[in-house]
């Protein structure tokens, strides 16, 4: 299954690693420093046009990325579980 995140970014569900808010993830030093480290790998890609409110982190082939979105985490977790829901019932 495959979710949208803005922009016509698209990616795998099975790459997907976690969802996080912004808002309350970027408190954290822990998460700065990593998505500093990120940063500077060139593995991060901004979907957002406006103000963004959530990061997905994914990773394929071993190789994290983490894209940067202005759809709410929770907007975001609401599409995969509803893809996932309507391919089981196919």
């Amino acid at each position: 299954m495959y979710l949208h995140l803005g922009r016509n970014i698209v990616i795998r569900d099975n790459e997907l690693v976690g969802i996080f808010d912004l808002d309350t993830t970027t408190v954290s030093q822990r998460t700065k420093d990593f998505l500093r480290q990120t940063e500077k790998k060139g593995r991060i890609t901004t979907v957002a046009e406006d103000l963004p409110k959530s990061f997905v982190l994914c990773e394929k082939n071993g190789e994290q990325s983490v894209y940067v979105t202005q759809i709410a985490a929770s907007t975001i977790w609401k599409r995969l579980r509803r893809g996932k829901r309507d391919s089981i019932a196919l």
